[in-house]
């Protein structure tokens, strides 16, 4: 069974209805006293999740509401500890017992087990009471909602203003405002009226002045347009709405009486369909309506020069509907959207011939000039004494203009002295306490936020663990994810799989930032505006998600008591003991010690953690872990970073621990009970760390990384190929060149071991060192990465099985010369997209990549050729789809060769040589 998913709105509301359910089957028929009362506290509870996932839609929920949906969300944490406890407790095998004692100790466990039960029917009656009372008492107290409703409705979006706002009070918006002006107009020199309709799509995170921008350039041009029209769309948008504005604007007339124009008269017909129609026919008849104006607007504008603002689009599907509306004359129109999202934007350029423009922040001397343009006057210049604080919370408004203008407007009513600046510089990524004029800020990153899917919610939320101005590496926040039960399996997509989109997602919505990428423009980690980090803290401790210790502008009265996951940055002196007086630990599900300290906090109260996070904790030792077995619901374990140097026996009793870090510690050989781990998928360890026999037990592994050939058992090199979830593999060769020199049984137990698992699920496979493997025929036809690192040895040719690779997409080879045979084989790959090259010595013969060579997908070349003058062609009709080309080689000469035919690579965008 899939994994449920742990919801920051919902709680564990889904995994406990799992577990309520497994209950009612035959593992726990004996069970019988309070089935009814679990089959119905089940139904309650999915209804109520189902409930509070339409809740966390509304932006702004009634008071009452929201205290209700903590209340239940906090009250489904503590029945899945309760229901936890108690399968541990009563989980028996059924194990006949040998001998006279034991079966005494079976008989008094068995008498244990029955007490167990009893008090799980008393908790059982607790919970669906407390349940029962919750839900009564939000109705008993719920009175105000009308009242409430009315008072949403009065706040202002503070986008709309944007479009008001002066230009000689805008900073900074010059020079995007003329290159966007330059991406529409030209061309128009050659054939101002012969020309389709362009199109630019700006795109950029809130609050980064996309629709002021995209206001000003309107302003600029519409005079030159005979039909025009400026409008916003939003995040939830009302289409015939939105078609009805732009039919009014383009034709100078208004629509708002009109049949297929009144939203009245409209909903009077929608409700007349309801009385004796089916949603069928209602979808029918609001598609219909849409219909009708799509083509009023395409009449009005069919032979007309027009221009087009839609401003704030949030996703592909409002703009598939709005695009149908624009006609594709000769008349050299031009549109322009503003979107926060990279696909939307992509989109939009895709319908039209057009750009995607990426808005950029403010560069420090335009920064200044709008922070201090708020705060002092035309006569007065900023003191000196408040010159370098000034640039210190510039630096962290990162040129986001409304960071700016909020964190100035803050200060504007801030008193003149450095103390203060200081203390307003700490609380921008931090303060909870809301200003006023903050609000505006607070607004925009919401608008974002909640138009997030519930899943990517909760996954943004979880970066508030990590401190301010974290490089946080993707691949262990997708662990982590993946260790909380966030994200989960789905059809053919592993969970890492399923992080990665995840991850993607919140890139492109710019919610998180790119940190590092590697040489294959593939982003490794991400960090947080210190702006949208404060939004996320402030709302995981509304969620009661996360919980902060050693923050400085952090209080813990400002969080709640109970502790649902803990997050302990400790600063360079460190902790004796943690600062947690008043807290309730024995709940924590996450307990998260960032940054080196002295002193190893005390795990005694930590009875269901799932996830232990202790990298870097350089005084760990062996007696720390002692009572690990403790933590029966441990899902994650990361004690990389560490002098650890073992691991204890009874590891081998986490029976849910599913990824185990050991990297960077002074572990050199695995407990042999680690093949008890029957949930571990996920295991990582240092080069030459030595494996127990029966690998093949763990038979969830999908990541394995550092196994030493050499150094493991022949029974584990077999065991290997029997890993038939196994997805990404990375083996170690103890010295370079030296694969030949391992045992011949050995050998044929890995080249086995490889072929089976080419068969079946394996996608990754790295190998370090012993890249003359590769001379050994394999099958690998599931492949979809195959990478090769080594510093001396490199394989003769390209083996010609490597042909059979179907799915092969990304792929590191180091050759001893490259020959047009081996680009031959690399060409026929159908589905390789990156190829990086490293060539050893010249080959002496002339390289063509020619239309019959292939290499239809390739996207990415890296081209090593570090011994020889480049010798290369690209010819006509070859790689039609390649980016980016990298070669690197000894150039006789001052003057770079180009004459390798880059103008016959039509999609080439970036081009790296010598």
């Amino acid at each position: 069974m899939e994994a449920a998913v742990v919801s920051a709105v919902t709680g564990a509301l889904k995994p406990v209805v799992e577990k309520l359910s497994a209950q009612l089957g035959d593992k726990y028929k004996r069970f019988k006293g309070v089935r009814k009362d679990i089959k119905s506290l089940t139904h309650e509870l999915a209804a109520i999740d189902a409930f509070l996932m339409k809740m966390s839609e509304e932006e702004d929920p009634d008071v009452q509401d929201k205290v209700w949906m903590n209340e239940v969300r906090e009250l489904s944490y503590d029945m899945e500890d309760c229901i936890d406890d108690f399968m541990l407790s009563v989980d028996d095998k059924d194990a006949k017992p040998d001998g006279f004692i034991e079966k005494m100790k079976h008989s008094v466990g068995k008498l244990g087990k029955m007490k167990a039960r009893r008090r799980m029917g008393n908790q059982i009656h607790d919970l669906k009471k407390q349940i029962t009372d919750v839900a009564c008492r939000n109705q008993r107290y719920k009175t105000h909602q009308a009242y409430a409703s009315t008072k949403n409705a009065t706040v202002v979006d503070p986008r709309s203003l944007a479009i008001f706002v002066h230009a000689s009070k805008l900073v900074g918006i010059d020079e995007p405002k003329a290159e966007i002006i330059k991406l529409l107009i030209e061309e128009d020199k050659h054939a101002p009226m012969q020309q389709q309709p362009k199109i630019v799509s700006v795109v950029g995170p809130g609050g980064m002045g996309k629709t002021t921008v995209a206001n000003q350039v309107y302003q600029e041009l519409n005079g030159q347009f005979k039909c025009r029209a400026f409008l916003s769309v939003s995040r939830n948008p009302n289409m015939i709405n939105i078609l009805r504005t732009i039919l009014s604007q383009v034709s100078n007339q208004c629509y708002g009486n009109t049949e297929e124009g009144s939203v009245q008269q409209l909903i009077m017909n929608i409700n007349q369909f309801l009385l004796d129609k089916s949603d069928q026919d209602y979808a029918a008849t609001k598609a219909g309506s849409l219909q009708q104006l799509i083509i009023k607007i395409n009449d009005s504008l069919v032979d007309q020069r027009y221009f087009v603002v839609i401003d704030d689009i949030w996703d592909v599907d409002t703009w598939d509907v709005i695009k149908h509306a624009f006609p594709m004359n000769n008349c050299s129109s031009r549109v322009i959207t503003t979107t926060r999202i990279i696909d939307v934007a992509e989109t939009c350029r895709s319908s039209f011939n057009g750009h995607v423009y990426n808005i950029r922040p403010l560069d420090i001397v335009r920064s200044r000039q709008l922070f201090r343009k708020r705060l002092f006057n035309s006569e007065e210049n900023c003191p000196s004494y408040l010159e370098d604080i000034s640039d210190q919370i510039l630096e962290k408004c990162a040129g986001l203009p409304l960071a700016i203008i909020a964190i100035s407007g803050l200060l504007a009513n801030t008193e003149r002295r450095e103390d203060l600046w200081d203390q307003v510089k700490d609380s921008i990524g931090r303060a909870l306490v809301r200003n006023h004029i903050i609000e505006g800020m607070m607004k925009i990153l919401s608008l974002s936020y909640f138009d997030l899917p519930h899943h990517l919610k909760t996954c943004l939320l979880y970066v508030s663990i990590w401190p301010e101005d974290s490089i946080i590496r993707k691949k262990d926040l997708i662990r982590r994810w993946i260790a909380e039960g966030i994200i989960h399996k789905e059809g053919s997509y592993t969970t890492h799989e399923i992080g990665e989109v995840c991850f993607t997602e919140l890139l492109n919505r710019n919610l998180i930032q790119p940190g590092n990428t590697n040489d294959y423009g593939e982003v490794n980690s991400c960090r947080v505006h210190d702006m949208i980090l404060d939004f996320i803290i402030s709302k995981s401790i509304e969620e009661n998600f996360v919980t902060l210790l050693g923050v400085p502008t952090l209080t813990i009265g400002t969080q709640t008591k109970i502790v649902r996951r803990l997050s302990l940055e400790v600063s360079k002196q460190g902790y004796s003991t943690l600062p947690t007086k008043g807290l309730v630990l024995s709940h924590v599900r996450s307990l998260n010690v960032l940054r080196t300290y002295d002193e190893i906090p005390s795990l005694e109260d930590f009875r269901h953690l799932r996830v232990l996070e202790l990298k870097n904790c350089s005084r760990l030792k062996g007696h720390h872990l002692e009572n690990i077995l403790r933590f029966f619901q441990l899902r994650y374990l990361s004690l990389k970073h560490t002098i650890i140097c073992e691991l204890p026996e009874q590891i081998g009793r986490l029976k849910c621990l599913e990824i185990l870090d050991l990297r960077d510690t002074e572990v050199k050989e695995l407990p042999a009970s680690i093949v008890n781990l029957g949930k571990l998928s996920h295991l990582f360890v240092d080069r030459g760390v030595k494996f127990p026999d029966g690998i093949v037990n763990l038979q969830a592994l999908e990541t394995l990384k550092g196994v030493t050939v050499s150094k493991q058992p022949l029974n584990f090199i077999w065991g290997i190929g029997q890993l038939n979830n196994l997805t990404n593999l990375v083996l170690h060769f103890e010295v370079d060149s030296n694969y030949e020199d391992i045992k011949e049984e050995h050998n044929k137990a890995l080249v086995s071991s490889l072929c089976k698992l080419g068969t079946q699920n394996l996608r990754s496979l790295t190998i370090w060192k012993g890249s003359n493997l590769l001379e050994q025929r394999l099958s690998l036809v599931t492949l979809e990465r195959l990478i090769t690192r080594s510093w001396c040895s490199a394989i003769r040719e390209v083996p010609k099985w490597v042909s059979s690779l179907k799915n092969l997409q990304q792929l590191r080879l180091k050759v001893q010369g490259v020959k047009q045979n081996d680009l031959n084989i690399l060409g026929s790959l159908p589905s390789l997209i990156i190829l990086h090259l490293r060539e050893v010595t010249k080959s002496n013969e002339k390289l063509r990549i020619s239309r019959e060579v292939g290499f239809r997908l390739l996207r990415i070349f890296i081209y090593d050729a570090n011994y020889s003058l480049l010798d290369l062609m690209f010819e006509a009709g070859s790689a039609p789809k390649l980016e980016k080309l990298h070669i690197s080689f000894v150039c006789v000469g001052k003057d770079v060769p180009l004459d390798f035919g880059i103008e016959n690579l039509p999609c080439l965008i970036t081009l790296k040589i010598p």
